[in-house]
């Protein structure tokens, strides 16, 4: 066989192969895309009845609560739990901690590389709103800090409305780390009027 011959074969060999690692990658999006549709709408659901729902059926989480930063146009929903299916899809909701815009601490995790990563861009004095199907608060960010992974005093009790946004540390760094940064919210004075349940929800989901 010709070096020619060899030139053409590695060639083609070099285009199946990437093309193949583009059709994984659309696969990927086009899934990430469509759970993100699906826990939309089953957050929706829940304004609706209050019940939890299922994004899909073998799902062992369900939406419990909805943030917004409104300066840095970031949308998130917050899903019940902090296990690896639970961040794998969005934020979620730390057990043991108190339930989203309920008196105390509420604990909620992200990963650093996904729904999380906007935590590089918070500054002092930002603004967040917590939506449930009781209605929405505001909070405001009082403290960013780098702790320890094992440090429980970031999850105690408190008796302030309290949100505490949990994730890895460094941002940008690629292997497993012992730190976390963590942002620190208390409720305003002012929070948002309450609007009938499941509207804005509604009218955010894609035709």
């Amino acid at each position: 066989m010709t070096a020619r011959c060899w030139r053409t074969i590695s060639a083609l060999v070099l285009a199946l192969a990437g093309g193949g690692l583009l059709a994984e990658q659309a696969w990927l999006t086009a899934k990430a895309q469509l759970a993100e549709v699906l826990i939309r709408r089953a957050f929706a659901a829940h304004l609706r009845d209050g019940a939890p729902h299922r994004p899909w059926n073998w799902a062992d989480m369900h939406p419990v609560a909805q943030l917004e930063v409104p300066r840095l146009g970031v949308l998130r929903t917050v899903l019940s739990g902090a296990s690896g299916s639970s961040l794998a899809f969005g934020p979620g909701h730390v057990d043991g901690t108190a339930a989203p815009n309920a008196a105390g601490n509420c604990a909620l995790a992200g990963h650093r590389d996904g729904s999380f990563a906007f935590l590089h861009d918070l500054r002092m004095g930002d603004h967040l709103t917590l939506r449930t199907r009781a209605g929405s608060m505001r909070y405001e960010v009082r403290d960013l800090l780098v702790a320890e992974m094992g440090d429980v005093a970031l999850l105690q009790p408190t008796e302030e409305p309290r949100v505490t946004l949990i994730t890895c540390y460094p941002f940008h760094g690629l292997s497993r780390s012992d730190l976390r940064y963590v942002v620190v919210l208390q409720r305003s004075a002012v929070s948002p009027s309450r609007r009938s349940p499941g509207r804005e929800a509604l009218r955010a989901l894609p035709a």
